[in-house]
Order: structure tokens, then C-alpha cells, then sequence
């Protein structure tokens, strides 16, 4: 697949797996403890804030000319990662697995990417480039 620029997505999974999955690993574990905790939400958010950065990220250093679409499989594929190692562990852990929750989660998190990509591609047509090659 030539129009995958394999350098952008990694630097924008290195980007969402760095902000947005420990927001929402501290999320889950501030709901785990008391679900009726304002910091639940607050650090959801974050946490999809983390996967807008990521997305935007990739979006916005892909040098192939498609920035959506960096930005989608890079969001999707951070969260499946991350939710496929927590899946595996809750089951060894005998706990239950909620897949309609993943699932929702999951188009939450599409859509972040979208916003991501729709970043990453503004400042890119706005000739704001990454490393100094935007317009003279």
C-alpha cells in the first residue's frame, strides 16, 4: 500500500498512546473506584482529547495526500490495541468484557480521529507545515 505513510501513522500512535490511553485507563480506574465521580468524564474527555491529538498527528505529517484516512486508522488502530491487551487481561482476570461498550467507545473514538484529521489536514492546506517545509 503506497499511500500509507507508515512514519506518520507511528508518530501519531506514539502521540495517542502517550496522552490519550492512560486518561482513559485513569478514567476506568476512577470509575472502578467511585462511579459517581465528576473526574470519570473529565478524564474521558481527555483521554479523547489524546486521540484527536494522535490522529491530527499522523494527519498532519503523512506525506502521501491522505490525511482522513491517516488520521482514522491511526485512532482506530491505538484503541484497538490498547482495548484488545486491556480485553485479554480482564479476561485472564475472570472479569467481564462489555463488547457493546467497546464497540460504542469505539465510534467515539472514530470520530475523534475525524476532528484529528480534520485538523492535521487545515493546518496543512494552511501551508503549516511539520519540519520547517510549510510555503515561503
Amino acid at each position: 500500500m503506497s499511500s500509507v505513510d507508515r512514519t506518520a501513522l507511528w508518530q501519531g500512535a506514539s502521540v495517542a498512546l502517550a496522552f490519550g490511553v492512560p486518561l482513559a485507563i485513569a478514567s476506568a480506574w476512577v470509575n472502578s473506584s467511585d462511579p459517581d465521580s465528576p473526574w470519570t468524564a473529565v478524564l474521558w474527555l481527555g483521554a479523547l482529547g489524546g486521540f484527536v491529538l494522535g490522529a491530527g498527528v499522523a494527519a498532519w505529517v503523512q506525506r502521501t495526500g491522505f490525511p482522513l484516512m491517516h488520521a482514522l486508522v491511526c485512532a482506530a488502530g491505538t484503541y484497538l490495541v490498547a482495548q484488545g491487551i486491556s480485553s485479554v487481561i480482564r479476561m485472564a482476570r475472570g472479569k467481564p468484557v462489555s463488547w457493546l461498550a467497546i464497540f460504542f467507545t469505539f465510534t467515539t473514538v472514530l470520530f475523534a480521529g475525524l476532528i484529528g484529521g480534520a485538523l492535521g489536514s487545515a493546518m496543512r492546506k494552511r501551508g503549516i507545515m511539520p519540519s520547517g517545509k510549510g510555503r515561503s
